[in-house]
């Protein structure tokens, strides 16, 4: 249902608010890029840092200035379940294509909880529902076993997997029938290689273009292609985790000149001693800098 080369969106902010006539913009960027969807409020959007009432108002915009072109997947997960509900059931009631649910962080539930939190969702919100396992972000993977048994209940129908193992997205294709979607810039190619069908990507945000180029020829069979692509894009991959994402991403868009850097507290705008490493990838790929 989700395949291709999904962007990780970023909420713009503007002397604290939300850019709304910015986020505009970059929604129109990634229709005119061909980007083959968008996932906005998740991670990189900074949704831990959005109040329930922007939330929803990025959520609603997102779906109605893309306007059924291309899929929306919006991020709606939280550690708590009845807020994750709230949430998902208003993508829905907009028009959003899928939902984006994060594991529960800080709660560190045990894997019979973490089955009922998303069994609870799905079975409650009538929205293809895309899991997410980041534990580098939540303190918890989940389960092998869990991802089996959720891949039986309706409406869960992919995972966004960035716990960075190669065997643990082996055995989801192996004991799945759920859509892989690489969650890291830097290995969405091996995940490929052993079944992944595409990515939600950070990099996507400033070079949608080669980054869905990599994941097109890959599924077309051109895999030196792809290996090409994979290997000029690397450092520009590895050079959006400088620091938290997404504190180089922003930066590297102020540098573009797209956006401002502006980002909420706890996170900060980049370190000036990384600047010089952030332009100069930049730079080797041949974006403005």
């Amino acid at each position: 249902m989700f395949e291709g080369c999904l962007v990780a969106l970023v909420t713009p902010f503007r002397n604290g608010e939300v850019d709304y006539d910015k986020l505009d913009e970059l929604i129109d960027f990634h229709l005119e890029e061909g980007t083959d969807g968008i996932v906005p409020c998740g991670t990189t959007g900074e949704s831990a840092t959005l109040s329930h009432e922007e939330h929803q108002r990025v959520i609603e915009r997102v779906v109605r200035r893309v306007a059924g072109q291309i899929p929306v997947v919006a991020g709606t997960g939280s550690n708590s379940t009845a807020e994750a509900l709230m949430l998902t059931k208003f993508a829905k009631e907009v028009g959003a294509d899928g939902a984006l649910m994060i594991t529960p962080y800080y709660n560190k539930p045990e894997p019979a909880g973490m089955y009922l939190h998303f069994k609870t969702i799905a079975e409650q919100a009538d929205i293809p529902i895309v899991l997410y396992n980041v534990p580098s972000r939540t303190g918890r993977s989940i389960a092998i076993e869990t991802v089996e048994e959720l891949s039986h209940v309706p409406n869960i129908v992919a995972i966004k997997e960035a716990s960075l193992s190669m065997e643990f997205a082996t055995d989801v294709r192996r004991r799945t029938n759920l859509t892989i979607l690489s969650g890291e810039d830097s290995l969405t190619l091996p995940l490929m290689s052993v079944g992944a069908k595409g990515v939600v990507s950070v990099v996507a945000n400033i070079a949608p273009g080669p980054m869905c180029k990599m994941v097109r020829a890959y599924s077309a069979g051109r895999q030196e292609d792809a290996l090409e692509l994979h290997l000029k894009l690397y450092p520009l991959c590895k050079a959006m985790f400088l620091e938290t994402n997404p504190i180089p991403l922003k930066g590297a868009m102020k540098m573009m000149g797209m956006m401002s850097d502006e980002m909420r507290l706890p996170l900060s705008p980049l370190s000036p001693d990384k600047e010089p490493k952030l332009r100069a990838a930049l730079r080797q790929f041949g974006l403005p800098a």
